[in-house]
């Protein structure tokens, strides 16, 4: 398979949220540094893994932080599509979201929450991944951390340490 046929799966963090008490957890607003790490993840994926599909939470920071990354990728923008199974989705979860994807999207972006998205790239990170990215991604996986897998096969077939982890981008902001 040369390089021009592989997808790429981008798993993100959403950004830093606020945790103000009076507000259940699903409803929970990105801070002001959480947008601007949305809008710094959004300016690097128009340059380097511009999506055509992207899943989210429906959790408010979720939603908030693909807002902000929609807003750099302009009109690359793909519409959002809520998937309620991803609100706090074990590894599992986050695969068979990714397992019902059309097998016309080449780039995919996932945006979901903490242990799910550092569960699901160790999962899915095969044996000849780039050594510091997977240092990177296992080291903390912080606010807004982004992961590119890339993917040969089908969307369908997507289970386990079948995808290489290439790049991990965490913004400085």
């Amino acid at each position: 398979m040369t390089r021009h046929d592989l997808k790429h799966l981008v798993i993100m963090r959403h950004g830093e949220a606020d945790f103000p008490r009076e507000v259940p957890d699903h409803d929970r607003p990105l801070t002001p540094r959480g947008a601007r790490e949305a809008a710094d993840v959004g300016r690097w994926l128009a340059g380097n893994a511009a999506p055509d599909m992207i899943l989210t939470s429906p959790a408010l920071r979720t939603r908030q932080t693909v807002t902000w990354v929609g807003h750099e990728l302009g009109e690359k923008a793909p519409t959002p599509q809520l998937w309620e199974g991803l609100y706090n989705a074990t590894d599992a979860q986050l695969v068979a979201a990714v397992n019902h994807v059309p097998e016309t999207v080449r780039t995919l972006l996932v945006v979901a929450h903490m242990p799910g998205v550092l569960d699901v790239v160790l999962r899915l990170a095969s044996r000849d991944s780039e050594q510091d990215a997977m240092m990177d991604a296992a080291s903390g996986f912080p606010t807004a951390g982004t992961a590119v897998l890339e993917v040969a096969g089908d969307w369908a077939l997507l289970d386990g340490a079948d995808a290489r982890l290439t790049r991990f981008y965490a913004p400085r902001v």
